[in-house]
This record gives C-alpha cells, structure tokens and sequence, in this order.
C-alpha cells in the first residue's frame, strides 16, 4: 500500500507512483479472487469486492497466494487464540481484505478490527460494504452501542474500523486511530501484506518503530519479497518498473537476515523471518495435497523460485512470550 517517497519525486510523479501502488490493489485482490474460485481455500466476501479474472492464472501463482494466505492466517489465529481475541487487530494497506469476515464466521473476532489504506481504496471499500448486504450485516450485527459512524472515507463501528491514511505519516495514523478508539493497552497485532517495499527504508523503519513504541504487548506480521539482490529478483524489479511501480524500499528485501534485522533495529525485541517455500514445507500436508490436485503444476522450478523471493517476518515486544507463536518450526533458518 504505501508507497515512494514524498521527499525524493516531486507532486506528479508521486500521484503516479502512488497511483501504481493502489494498482497492486486490485492485482492482488483479482488474483485471490481467482484462487477462490479455482477452490485453494473459501472465501465467500472475496466476490463483492472485486470482477472474476478475464484470464486463468498460472497455478504457481495460485499456489503462491494460498500460502501467504494460510501462513498470514496460521501467525493471526495463533496471536488470537494465545490472546484469548482479547486483542486487536491492525491491518495495514489492507486493500478489499475479507478477513474481518472471515474471522467472524470462525468465532475469531478481535475486540476491534482496524484497516488503513489510501483515502481512495477506502472510499471504494466502504462504498461496496455500504451497496453489499452481506458485507454490511455482519458489521451491523456485531455493533453496540452508539450510532455507526460511516461517511466516504471512514467507517467505525464497535468491532471493525476502516481509516484513509497515508502509512508514510505515523503521527498522523496515530490520530486517526485513536479516534476510532484504537486502545494502545491492548495486545495488538499489525499485519503488512506488500506494503513495507513501497515506502523508503527511512519510512518503513518510522512506521515499525512507531509501533513498536506505541503497544506495550505487539506482534508484527510482515509478508512481502527478499533474495530481491539476485537474478530472479532483478527480474522481478524490471517486471515491476515496466508498470510504473517502483520497490522504494527493495535494499531491506535483501535477504532474511536484512528483513529480521530491519525489526530489531526498530524496537523489536524477537524477529523471525522465513522464506515462503519453508512456509509451504509446514503447512498442513493434507491440504496441500488437496491443493497441488486442483491444477497440474508444470513449472515446478519456477514455482520454487518465486516462493524463495517471498517471506514471512514476524516480531514481538511484549513479555509473555506472544511472538513464539510459530516454535515447532524446527528448522527455522532464522534462528
């Protein structure tokens, strides 16, 4: 979600970066969608936020998207359930995310649910919430209280809060979500799914040291790109910048050791950091079963590729141990 830096383009330039960053939106959202509809994992909300895909997707990718989703997801359950949902929850450039619906239909909400995205994002997400019945009962069921606060750009209910910021500005976020009534004494989780790479590693440190700063008891979960200084990641850059959109804070996606560091230097006391094909390793093996028969995988070495340019970080500040969340993987390279 967040993006180039303000103070290295000037205004034009920015609003196009910017521009090509809400793009990845609607990229990834369409590439979800697709994987739902093939059968990877179930997503009854998915629909109303975003068109079917003209075209199949490779099933790499489909296979790549199923991971993040349930490697995110495994990482979230286990915060909430160590909590006991006595928490919250803060999604950053969430895009048309589903999970606020996914984890009510699971009995897995969090006392409150935050999502920040760019001010237009949000405009078009509250938009489709407004339009949609099944987006906007489960909200309204799970309200008390005073009257629902809802308008363009913002939404905020006892349980689920939308707010249109830039993730470039923390004191600014701060504001906004204090005014939603985000409870700094809470254990809290903030996720980042492909947003860090957009902001300047200048930006991203503020952000994660801001947070850091912010929640006594936190866990950060960061999914995003590494092994970004090879080959294959060249590739990838090259791929990106045909489209305009420009990895700001690629130099940090170097390696593993580069995305753990990065959380240490920034307040965290524990960061993990692994690559997605590990991750793909540790999933339930019965299910991948089940996902490797929906489509014939032809380029498996490409697959493997592209999983060891993803990772999964995660990191905690707290003292009860919140961040160990993922201790049975054993061959964890990063400890």
């Amino acid at each position: 979600m967040a993006t180039a830096a303000r103070d290295q383009l000037p205004a034009a330039g920015l609003d196009e970066a910017d521009e090509a960053v809400r793009g990845t939106c609607e990229d990834a959202s369409v590439c979800k969608r697709f994987a739902v509809s093939v059968g990877y994992w179930k997503d009854p909300y998915i629909q109303y936020f975003v068109r079917q895909a003209k075209e199949r997707k490779a099933p790499e990718i489909n296979r790549g998207y199923y991971a993040r989703v349930q490697g995110v997801s495994y990482l979230l359950e286990a915060f909430l359930k160590k909590t006991e949902c006595n928490c919250q929850i803060v999604n950053l450039g969430a895009g048309m995310d589903t999970l606020f619906w996914r984890l009510k239909d699971e009995n897995l909400l969090p006392r409150k649910y935050f999502e920040v995205d760019f001010p237009m994002i949000v405009a078009r997400k509250i938009h489709n919430i407004k339009s949609k019945p099944p987006l906007s009962k489960p909200i309204i069921e799970t309200h008390s209280g005073d009257s629902l606060l809802i308008d363009s750009h913002s939404l905020d209910s006892s349980r689920y809060s939308i707010v249109g910021a830039d993730l470039r500005f923390s004191s600014d976020l701060e504001e906004k979500l204090k005014k939603h009534k985000l409870d700094v004494h809470l254990p809290t989780v903030l996720v980042a799914e492909c947003v860090l790479v957009y902001m300047t590693p200048q930006q991203s440190a503020n952000l994660l040291k801001w947070a850091a700063n912010t929640f006594p008891v936190a866990m950060f979960i960061n999914y995003e790109q590494v092994n970004m200084a090879d080959r294959f990641g060249q590739i990838m850059i090259e791929n990106l910048q045909r489209r305009q959109c420009n990895l700001a804070g690629v130099e940090v996606c170097r390696s593993l050791e580069s995305q753990k560091e990065r959380l240490l230097l920034n307040g965290w006391e524990n960061a993990h950091a692994i690559d997605m094909m590990k991750v793909y390793s540790f999933l339930p093996q019965a299910d991948v079963k089940r996902i490797e028969e929906l489509e014939f995988l032809d380029e498996k070495e490409l697959f493997e590729q592209l999983m060891q340019h993803y990772c999964i970080c995660w990191a905690s500040k707290d003292s009860s141990n919140l961040g160990n969340v993922l201790q049975h993987l054993r061959n964890d390279p990063s400890h």
